[in-house]
């Protein structure tokens, strides 16, 4: 199993501060297991861009990434348009990333998975 189907398996952790973020050489080794996703220069977030065909499918994909947020309880920011969504994760209680930044990240790659 890759790590990026085991983190697909796991369930975020609530956090309310108190432990460190990831460090920037943890986080870049943890974007092996979400392809797409990229690291903010201040290594506080990761964001990737889908493209989709038309309105509805972007919509399609903003309720399921909703469904994973709440069900998760690990919300992102994201902004979309016409055909496009774009989504970053961190975890605002450390300011900084979280292993459930990367465990959401894989979930919302699953639904695009070819």
């Amino acid at each position: 199993m890759s790590n990026a189907c085991a983190l697909t398996e796991r369930r975020c952790e609530p956090c309310e501060g108190g432990v460190s973020p990831m460090s920037r050489p943890e986080a870049e080794a943890m974007l092996n297991d979400v392809p797409g996703w990229s690291l903010s220069e201040d290594g506080k977030l990761i964001r990737r861009r889908f493209e989709f065909r038309g309105f509805y499918r972007t919509m399609a994909f903003i309720n399921a990434l909703a469904w994973i947020a709440n069900s998760e309880g690990h919300h992102p920011d994201f902004s979309a348009g016409y055909n496009y969504c774009e989504v970053g994760f961190t975890t605002h209680a450390i300011d900084g990333l979280s292993e459930n930044d990367f465990i959401c990240a894989a979930k919302v790659n699953a639904l695009v998975a070819e």
